[in-house]
C-alpha cells in the first residue's frame, strides 16, 4: 500500500481515514545508516511501513515499530462537496515483526509474501464511513449514514520504485458497502528527501453508490433535490504526491496534495456539487 491508496478518499470523514492510512502505509527510512546511504547515493536498506513485521505477542516493546504523528487536512466537507474545511488527524501505527500492523484503521496481516508479491488480509472499524445531515445545510433531508466496521483483502506487487495494488473492503453495518480499488505508485529517495506520487481508480456496488449518491423519492421530497439512480460502477480516479522530510533518523513532516474525479452516477448526482475534489495535508511525526 501506498500513496494513492491511502490519501484520496477526501470528504469530512472519508479524508480523515485515507490521512490516517496514508501516514501509517507510506514508506520511511527506519535509521540513521539509511539516511546514510540515501546521502552517499547508493540504494537504500529502507524499511517501510506497509512492511507490518509480524511477530509473537509475548515480544518486547522494544520489537515494536511504532510512529506517532499529527496534522491538519484541508478538504471538502462531504463527498461531492463544494464547501472545505480544515480537519485535525491524530496518527498512531505500530508494526509488529514481519507481517501485522496495528493502527487507527485495524488490524492488518499480510498472510503471502514472495519475491514482491503480496496477499494481505485486514478489518478494523471504518473512521472514515458513514455521513451525517449536520455536515452541511446541502445534505439536510438526505438522513444520516452510519459508519460500520470492515473486512478486506489486498493483493500488491512491488516492482524496483513501483507497487502495483488491488483491494476490496466490504463494509459491515451503516450502508453495506463493498469497494474495490486499484492503482500505482512510485517512490524516490534522495537524500533526506521522499518524493512519491499514485494513481487509482474505485469501484463501489449498488449499496455504496445509492447510499451516498442515490435520491429516492422520500428523500426528495424532504431535501428539495431531483431524484437520482446510482448503480454500481467506477466511483472515481484519483491522484496525488508527497514530500517527505527527514531532519533526523525519528523526525519526518511530510506534505500531501492530492486530486480526486468523481465519474459515472457519482459525479451526475444532484447531491454531489462539484465532482473535482482536491486535498491537502500536512504532517510532524516521529519513529520510534
Amino acid at each position: 500500500m501506498s500513496l494513492t491508496k491511502s490519501f484520496s478518499s477526501c470528504h469530512r470523514r472519508y479524508a480523515m481515514m485515507t490521512g490516517i492510512a496514508f501516514l501509517a502505509c507510506a514508506p520511511l527510512p527506519a535509521s540513521a545508516d539509511d539516511l546514510e546511504a540515501n546521502q552517499s547515493g547508493s540504494i537504500p536498506a529502507y524499511e517501510t511501513f506497509d512492511t507490518r513485521r509480524f511477530g509473537g505477542m509475548r515480544q518486547k516493546l522494544a520489537d515494536w515499530d511504532v510512529m506517532v504523528g499529527a496534522g491538519v487536512m484541508y478538504a471538502p466537507k462531504f463527498e461531492g462537496s463544494n464547501e472545505f474545511e480544515l480537519v485535525p488527524i491524530p496518527m498512531i501505527s505500530a508494526t509488529l515483526g514481519d507481517r501485522v500492523t496495528i493502527d487507527p484503521g485495524g488490524l492488518n496481516v499480510d498472510v503471502f509474501v514472495d519475491n514482491g508479491f503480496k496477499v494481505a488480509v485486514k478489518g478494523g472499524y471504518d473512521v472514515g464511513g458513514g455521513r451525517k445531515e449536520s455536515d452541511s445545510p446541502h445534505l439536510r433531508g438526505l438522513g444520516n449514514i452510519d459508519a460500520g466496521a470492515f473486512l478486506g483483502a489486498q493483493i500488491s506487487y512491488e516492482i524496483g520504485p513501483m507497487e502495483f495494488y488491488a483491494s476490496v473492503d466490504k463494509t459491515i453495518g451503516g450502508s453495506k458497502s463493498l469497494l474495490g480499488q486499484v492503482g500505482a505508485n512510485v517512490t524516490h529517495h534522495y537524500n533526506r528527501f521522499i518524493f512519491s506520487a499514485g494513481g487509482s481508480a474505485t469501484f463501489a456496488d449498488d449499496n455504496h453508490m445509492r447510499s451516498y449518491f442515490g435520491v429516492s423519492g422520500a428523500q426528495s421530497a424532504r431535501s428539495g433535490l431531483r431524484q437520482h439512480k446510482a448503480g454500481a460502477g467506477l466511483k472515481r480516479f484519483d491522484v496525488e504526491a508527497s514530500i517527505t522530510y527527514m531532519p533526523t533518523e525519528h523526525w519526518f513532516v511530510r506534505g500531501q496534495g492530492g486530486v480526486g474525479f468523481l465519474t459515472g452516477d457519482a459525479r451526475n448526482s444532484p447531491i454531489v456539487q462539484e465532482h473535482v475534489q482536491p486535498s491537502a495535508m500536512v504532517i510532524l511525526g516521529y519513529k520510534f
